[in-house]
């Protein structure tokens, strides 16, 4: 059991490594007279310390062991002396906001100190004071409470099991300058949706807008849905969906996909953006490794290069998804120690996938957009879009959905009576636009069916009328016409030669007979 030093101090581990060593020198010098009986004036003259002092040593080890041969350092250490007063009148000079010079704050101190008597401090014990302050507490006092939660308070990090528990996304103002449609340079914004268990990077969405609800839910698109890249194995439904408090994750659009997809949105405190350091880093890193090394790059403090912008939006696309795909997902991360790919899927498990591609554009694609299918297809954005199927449809009510990032192709769907798009019609395309062709070969095919079906149906009913109204004809009186259809009635006595040979419905005849009526009736009536 380890002795206690007197007068209460703290044992041996209570002390520095160097004042530890110190002490055991003290005790190297003391050891002949302790262990061998060496004499104390013997050793004094052996190792040329005072005897009184070596005296003083061995009562101290007597009573307190080891510890008791540390060094004390004076308990006014580092303090400087002057009326308590003026020096928490100088700590509040220093912590009030806005933050003062220490020559201000000697100024002031000295004015206070000649008003009270007291002596006046030195600028240099002024400054001592400042530069000892806490700066937890200079944090809090000067710069405010957001500051010192940033920096000082103690956060929970939280660790995801296995992949696919939890994502967290985030949005940055890229260090980058593009040209955007119009020729004039734009700086874009990236949307990054990570696994927080492996730190691979399920999706992520480009757009020269600041960031939206629209942004977000393309990422996580992409994200959820399997890549048509072979390389980039990441996708699924995760669990918990980790967000900040904006306006572009609080929104009702991406509510409603979250509890369709059956996601728990998990939000940090308003104005508490803690726990998404993990997606932060990334942005760091694709700042570093890549945006550096693109044409048109512009990092905080620089001077303004956007005359150096050179890559269109695709092309920088293109540029962050190869990165994504071939250096980050396979590179191995610093604090897992894999690579973000391969330890998502070391997990070995088959993630949970929405039922349908339908499914997940109907909620995740742009707001629908009411449209009539014409003769030659859809038009909008001044293209047109066309797909066999919709030769069902001609002259009908359709809604659109399109990613505005790719809108060689729009999703149909049926409106319902109640103006809502309810069953998945086709993808029409833009030949224009994506390469590709429908053949009139398809489109005479498609129409030809449409009329054959259409020509079925009015034979159909047809063939019911004429049954009908056979069963159900019977003969008209004798000064009625015999022949079906709209004719004007007379009485027997009022008949008119005209009105016997009369045509159907020849509302516009004027003769009659002198005491016909004025109104023309028909025996319809």
């Amino acid at each position: 059991m380890q002795a206690a030093a007197p007068d209460g101090d703290p044992p041996l581990t209570g002390f520095s490594d160097a004042q530890r060593l110190q002490a055991l020198e003290h005790w190297r010098l003391l050891r002949p007279h302790l262990e061998d009986d060496v004499p104390l004036s013997q050793v004094a003259a052996s190792c040329g310390v005072p005897e009184r002092t070596l005296r003083r040593w061995r009562a101290a080890y007597q009573a307190g062991g080891l510890a008791a041969l540390v060094r004390r350092s004076r308990s006014d250490r580092g303090q400087v002396r002057m009326p308590e007063p003026l020096r928490l009148l100088i700590e509040g000079l220093a912590l009030r906001p806005p933050r003062q010079s220490v020559a201000v704050i000697h100024r002031q101190a000295a004015s206070v100190a000649t008003a009270q008597g007291w002596r006046v401090p030195g600028y240099s014990t002024v400054h001592e004071i400042v530069r000892n302050l806490d700066p937890a507490l200079v944090a809090l006092g000067v710069e405010g409470s957001k500051r010192y939660r940033e920096v000082y308070e103690l956060v929970h990090r939280r660790e995801a099991s296995q992949p696919n528990q939890i994502w967290q996304a985030d949005h940055t103002e890229l260090d980058l300058w593009v040209i955007d449609p119009k020729g004039r340079p734009a700086r874009p914004w990236l949307t990054a949706i990570q696994d927080d268990h492996s730190r691979a990077i399920a999706g992520y969405a480009l757009n020269l807008e600041p960031p939206s609800a629209l942004s977000t839910a393309l990422a996580f698109r992409q994200a959820i849905w399997r890549k048509a890249e072979p390389g980039w194995h990441v996708c699924g439904i995760p669990e918990i969906f980790h967000l900040y408090h904006g306006p572009d994750f609080t929104s009702a659009h991406l509510e409603q996909v979250m509890a369709d997809l059956r996601v728990r949105p998990m939000f940090s405190k308003k104005g508490q953006p803690h726990g998404h350091g993990k997606i932060e880093r990334f942005m760091e890193t694709m700042n570093q490794m890549r945006l550096a090394h693109l044409p048109g790059y512009a990092p905080k403090g620089s001077k303004d290069r956007a005359a150096q912008a050179t890559l269109t939006l695709p092309e920088l696309d293109a540029a962050i998804g190869r990165f994504i795909r071939e250096v980050y997902n396979l590179r191995p991360h610093s604090e897992t120690g894999l690579p973000p790919q391969a330890r998502w899927e070391a997990g070995a498990f088959i993630p949970r996938m929405p039922d349908c591609l339908e499914q997940l554009d109907l909620l995740l694609c742009t707001v629908a957009k009411p449209r009539k299918v014409h003769t030659d297809g859809i038009q909008f954005l001044a293209l047109r879009y066309i797909d066999p199927v919709l030769a069902d449809y001609v002259g009908e009510q359709v809604a659109i959905r399109y990613d505005p990032r790719d809108i060689t192709e729009i999703r149909v769907y049926l409106r319902a009576p109640d103006g809502t798009d309810a069953t998945f019609l086709c993808r029409a395309i833009c030949p224009h636009l994506s390469g590709e062709t429908v053949s009139l070969k398809e489109i005479t095919a498609a129409r030809n069916a449409r009329r054959k079906q259409l020509r079925g149906r009015l034979a159909t009913r047809a063939t019911v009328v004429d049954t009908l109204l056979a069963l159900h004809d019977e003969p008209l009186p004798a000064a009625y016409p015999a022949t079906t259809g709209l004719r004007r009635w007379t009485t027997p006595d009022t008949a008119s030669p005209a009105d016997s040979t009369d045509s159907a419905g020849d509302a516009g005849d004027t003769s009659t007979s002198g005491d016909a009526p004025r109104l023309k009736r028909y025996w319809n009536e």
